[in-house]
Order: structure tokens, then sequence, then C-alpha cells
């Protein structure tokens, strides 16, 4: 080997064009199926396919979940924007051709239109928002009593 044999390489290297980093899972795209936008236009939440497999529900632009079926993340997406509605939010779900046909066909087995199936899982969600409140306030009351039950009574000297 010469003695200028690394100078040579790195002189070599140099003039090669930079390369991107290698990035685990590169070649994996997310397409957006379904997107809720606000007043502003921005995506607030997202749901999108991973190379024709997986299905993601980003909100914030993180990854909050996966699943097979995109049709309850949708749901959800639909309960969260009619309760930023409530709030005085103007926010719209939007979503593609290729979502619509799932629930139409998930409403077709169901026997109903794809309005009534969509507003059939949206309104799970809020029942489910409503039960948990009744617990939260069941739960609230009952430590008020147990103190009254731990309370030491009061004393007769007094």
């Amino acid at each position: 080997m010469s003695r200028n044999s690394k100078a040579k390489r790195d002189q070599r290297k140099k003039r090669q064009p930079k390369r991107p980093f290698l990035r685990l899972n590169r070649d994996q795209q997310v397409v957006n199926h379904a997107v809720m936008i606000d007043e502003e236009q921005r995506v607030v939440a997202a749901i999108g396919q991973q190379d024709g497999g997986e299905w993601l529900l980003s909100i914030g632009g993180q990854t909050m979940g996966n699943a097979d079926n995109p049709v309850p993340m949708l749901a959800m997406l639909k309960h969260l924007a009619g309760l930023q509605e409530k709030e005085g939010k103007k926010v719209e779900v939007q979503y593609s051709e290729q979502l619509q046909q799932m629930i139409d066909d998930l409403a077709a087995d169901e026997g109903k239109t794809s309005e009534e199936y969509l507003a059939m899982l949206v309104s799970e969600f809020e029942d489910t928002g409503a039960a948990e409140d009744e617990e939260e306030g069941e739960n609230a009351d009952a430590p008020a009593a147990a103190e009254g039950e731990d309370a030491p009574p009061a004393s007769k000297d007094a």
C-alpha cells in the first residue's frame, strides 16, 4: 500500500455527493384517507394507510394508534369534530372515496345507509363519554362520604 492511499481515499470521499441518512422503514409510505381540518386549514388529525396494509391514526402529528379497520377511527374523528363544534371551533372532516366505500359496504351488511351507520358509531363514542362522566361523578361523591364515616365522633365534653 502506498503512503498516499489514505489521502487519495479521503479526497475521493469529499468529491462524492452527500448521501442522506438511511432511516428505518424509509420505504413505507402513509397515504391519508381522512383528515380533520381546523378553521385555519391546518390538519389536526388524520387517518392514513401504510403501504396498503395497516391503518394509522395521527393526532397533532403523533401516531396514536393503528387498526385493521379504519371506520371506528373515522367515527372517533367525527365525534371529536362534534366536540370541537360544541366549543365553538369550526372543524371539518374529509375522507376518501375508498373509505366511503368501506363505510357503504359495512352499512349495507347492517341494512342501513352509510350516514345512519356512521351516526350509530359516533353515538357509541358519545354514550361511552356520558358513562365515564357518570362514573367520575359517582366517584367524586364516594370520597366525601367515606371521609364522613371515618371521621372520629365529636367528643361529648365539648
